[in-house]
């Protein structure tokens, strides 16, 4: 039986065509992937991401527990500010990768990613629970909120109209607690394609009211719903890592190139000596971006090659709808993960050029 977000009914009203993801009842497309695509680069989308997990942290360890769990350093983060961070494991394997919410001393909040909610929740109280820390809960809010991606270049001048939220002044990676069209929300200014914009988190049961006052509001500046698989064409072409992809409990965040997201110098959190052990005796693959240098999709599990041997595999790939080109992520052998090489892509039953290049793959 596949969950359903608070929008799921909505979806349907609008001739969005469901699969099945992560566990989810999701709109894949609803006017098409490239012109969805294309709008957001353009003007601004609509995205239902309810079925991401939320995680509250409170109480007087809360920032400690913080700590321990992630990979990043936590005690940088102000009040207001977000942090993209990971959960690692005893053996530097990943549990998700995830954003970190600091609303005070006491009180932090994890967006987690939508199939991982109730494993990442067990594995935080595992954690918990056998560490010293005794002043501080944790409670899983994942069916409390319905979350709402407001995405593209249009996205704050819509926004704007149902919100006294100073957004102007709201960073990157910012957030702070308002209204919009009269609902409780948290304004972040977050997302997942590139393009700029915000993730509203509302009520559950105000999530249908939200997204009805958003779409018109956005009605006159191109604003349209989003599926899931222009969601993926975005963050690819952005280079942005999807767990289950380019994360997993095999793969550690040093061999994914999230080095800047591990801070090893910082206190002893979960996966800590293993990334130390990795780090000092040489990480032995990474995560690289690539463009194809002839017509060819890669596609996630192609086998990447170099001088006729299999040095790795495709980890995402697409056609890039604004770059008309194929772009994807490969993990390699670290030998051979150098910008500018030549490799080539094993796709069906030929092998085409591609090249390694740094992402993103679209240039702000």
């Amino acid at each position: 039986m596949l969950n359903k977000t608070p929008l799921n009914a909505l979806h349907r009203e609008l001739g969005a065509r469901m699969v099945p993801f992560g566990g989810w009842d999701m709109p894949v497309q609803y006017s098409g992937v490239i012109d969805e695509h294309l709008a957001v680069r353009r003007d601004a989308g609509l995205f239902d991401v309810s079925h991401m997990g939320e995680v509250f942290v409170e109480g007087p360890d809360a920032l400690s527990l913080a700590q321990h769990l992630t990979t990043n350093d936590a005690t940088k983060l102000a009040d207001g500010q977000v942090q993209y961070s990971a959960l690692c494991r005893p053996d530097g394997g990943t549990v998700d990768d995830v954003t970190l919410y600091r609303f005070g001393a006491e009180r932090f909040m994890f967006c987690v990613n939508a199939a991982n909610s109730e494993k990442d929740f067990a594995w935080m109280e595992q954690v918990l629970e056998a560490s010293p820390l005794k002043n501080v809960t944790l409670r899983n809010a994942s069916h409390d909120y319905a979350q709402i991606a407001l995405q593209g270049p249009k996205a704050e001048q819509i926004l704007a109209r149902l919100t006294d939220c100073e957004l102007e002044s709201l960073g990157y990676y910012r957030f702070r607690e308002g209204t919009v069209a009269d609902i409780p929300t948290i304004i972040s200014r977050t997302g997942y394609t590139g393009a700029g914009g915000f993730e509203l988190y509302t009520p559950a049961d105000q999530g249908e009211a939200m997204w009805r006052a958003l779409s018109e509001a956005g009605k006159d500046d191109g604003l349209v719903p989003v599926g899931l698989g222009a969601r993926d064409t975005l963050r690819l072409e952005m280079g942005y890592a999807l767990y289950g992809h380019e994360l997993s409990d095999t793969i550690t965040p040093l061999e994914a190139s999230l080095g800047w997201i591990t801070k090893l110098d910082a206190d002893n959190f979960v996966g800590r000596e293993a990334l130390l052990r990795q780090k000092e005796e040489g990480v032995p693959r990474r995560l690289v971006g690539f463009t194809m240098d002839a017509p060819g999709i890669p596609r996630a599990e192609y086998p990447v090659y170099v001088d006729d041997r299999e040095v790795g595999v495709v980890t995402s790939g697409t056609q890039s709808p604004s770059l008309r080109q194929g772009v994807g992520l490969a993990l390699l052998e670290s030998r051979v993960a150098e910008i500018g090489r030549s490799i080539e892509i094993g796709i069906r039953a030929r092998k085409v050029a591609a090249t390694i290049c740094k992402p993103p793959f679209l240039k702000k």
